[in-house]
């Protein structure tokens, strides 16, 4: 894929011109509102105790999911080692981490890609990043320039429905609906999006798809028409209250709505349990996850639920 040539001025935009509403006032709202609330952090997500680092360190023909935290997972398929949004930040902010990642970094084996949903903190911490210099890198379109004046030399740039190609690989990138911003004066300049992976050769569901940042949107049945879905990994935090982030954030109710239109077999949950980003609790999250899940009366298998550092294959 050539590289592209950024186009000055251009601001990106979701699916249907939905906008976000961020403003300010809505903002100070929800603090004040947030101020009122009394919430019960005491639940932490659980750490794997028995821990597969030997067999991840080694292993080159088996696909395997492990989440290491937030929206850090490492995916392992067609022989390679990828990681998504690889965050070890140990603060958000003012805030400080609610559990430890699942995996450290010295327990990683190498790692040959690293996938990127978008440009916010909790995706892309750059302290980590700089951790996997020497893998390729795949991003959303207008980060890519930005990346390489940060000395990242191996750097693919993609759009919406584009894809590019990792030895035996094909790595799509689709759409979310989100937003983006590091600055005051960067809002929607890179975009947003999820992954598919897939091997080159396929046949039958084997697919991955990482959603990153999504609000509930028509695009999860598009992705769904158009790959065959295995695991999809799925945000479900970050919601409340839900005036204010639900166009960029869905519930865990709408996760599995948007897994049912992916049409995957495998629903694994994320970016919960990591970060405070909102006034959902982590325990909230799951609670909802399950209540959803048994209502609509979905196979009891097809939820895996991952500890920190656990490995699904």
């Amino acid at each position: 894929m050539k590289e592209r040539v950024p186009i000055a001025g251009k601001r990106f935009e979701n699916m249907n011109g939905v906008q976000m509403d961020n403003n300010f006032r809505r903002l100070r709202q929800w603090q004040a509102e947030r101020r009122r609330k009394i919430k019960d952090l005491s639940y932490v997500v659980p750490q794997c105790l028995d821990k597969r680092t030997d067999f991840l360190r080694t292993n080159r023909t088996e696909t395997s999911i492990t989440w290491i935290g937030h929206s850090t997972f490492l995916i392992q398929i067609g022989g390679l080692n990828l990681l998504t949004d690889p965050v070890w930040a140990e603060r958000m902010g003012f805030a400080r981490r609610l559990a430890p990642p699942g995996l450290q970094l010295s327990e990683l084996p190498n790692i040959d890609a690293v996938l990127l949903s978008h440009s916010h903190y909790d995706h892309m911490h750059m302290a980590s990043l700089r951790r996997f210099k020497t893998a390729q890198l795949f991003v959303p379109e207008g980060l890519g320039a930005k990346l390489r004046a940060q000395g990242f030399a191996h750097v693919t740039e993609l759009g919406w429905w584009e894809q590019a190609q990792l030895g035996g690989l094909e790595l799509h990138f689709v759409p979310a609906q989100h937003w983006t911003r590091r600055t005051l004066w960067d809002t929607n300049r890179s975009h947003w999006g999820g992954w598919v992976v897939q091997p080159e050769r396929h046949s039958g569901r084997e697919a991955v798809y990482f959603a990153g940042d999504s609000g509930y949107f028509p695009g999860f049945r598009q992705i769904g028409e158009r790959f065959a879905i295995r695991y999809a990994l799925m945000p479900i935090g970050a919601y409340e209250p839900e005036w204010f982030m639900s166009m960029q954030h869905v519930t865990p109710e709408e996760a599995v709505q948007a897994f049912v239109e992916v049409q995957a077999e495998l629903f694994i949950p994320m970016h919960y349990g990591a970060f405070r980003l909102a006034d959902d609790t982590p325990k909230e999250a799951l609670d909802r996850l399950y209540a959803e899940w048994e209502r609509r009366g979905l196979n009891e298998s097809s939820l895996q639920v991952l500890k920190l550092g656990e490995t699904v294959l």
